[in-house]
């Protein structure tokens, strides 16, 4: 892959709302790995850099959710790029919050965003989807997303974001099950085994 994509809505008022989450991811990626800055192209924020050796551009629209796909359009156009070459990152509903997915093409949803990246370039090009649940009720899917992620939810986000953009290398290099295997470990690392907490505990204290 070599654009990244994350979704979300122009302006401070939704910096932090659930539906704002793959802004938030590709920002943090960006930030991390010592992309370039900014600048206005393509309808859109729009940076270069390397991760894990690969070459990158990370697209970041201010068409607002709707019409992002008239800014991925115009940045693969522009760059002679295939759908397979893109990797969009954004929320989903219908996974529990924090749970996180990869794959490549796919439907869209009912997810705004991807509906319009899917007009513009069709449906293969690589998604990363992260999970913010569901309110429960149709009707409170509007407010919900574009509401801000609770208090509580922060910890279990932050500690998500430092993961993906630790892992993200593997996942630019096209190793999505290595990303995955990473991306679990460091959200949930393996608790100590028998043999090491006896270990541990048997430990000589002037060896400390």
């Amino acid at each position: 892959m070599r654009l990244i994509v994350g979704l979300g809505n122009p302006g401070p008022k939704h910096a932090a709302n659930r539906h704002n989450v793959g802004f938030m991811a590709v920002d943090a990626i960006v930030r991390r790995h010592s992309f370039g800055p900014y600048r206005r192209r393509f309808q859109s924020l729009f940076t270069e850099g390397e991760a894990g050796g690969v070459r990158l551009m990370a697209q970041l629209p201010l068409t607002f959710m709707n019409e992002s796909g008239r800014a991925v359009g115009e940045a693969m156009r522009y760059h002679k790029l295939e759908p397979k070459d893109v990797l969009v990152v954004y929320d989903e509903l219908d996974l529990a919050p924090g749970k996180v997915k990869v794959r490549l093409g796919g439907g869209t949803a009912g997810h705004n965003g991807i509906r319009s990246i899917d007009a513009h370039i069709g449906p293969e090009f690589w998604r990363l989807r992260i999970g913010i649940g569901h309110p429960g009720e149709r009707q409170l899917v509007h407010p919900y997303v574009l509401s801000d992620f609770f208090k509580e939810d922060r910890a279990w986000l932050e500690k998500l974001l430092d993961a993906i953009v630790e892992a993200f290398p593997l996942l630019a290099a096209g190793e999505d099950s290595r990303f995955m295997t990473k991306l679990a470990l460091l959200t949930k690392p393996p608790k100590p085994s028998k043999d090491a907490k006896a270990d541990s505990g048997n430990a000589d204290p002037g060896n400390a």
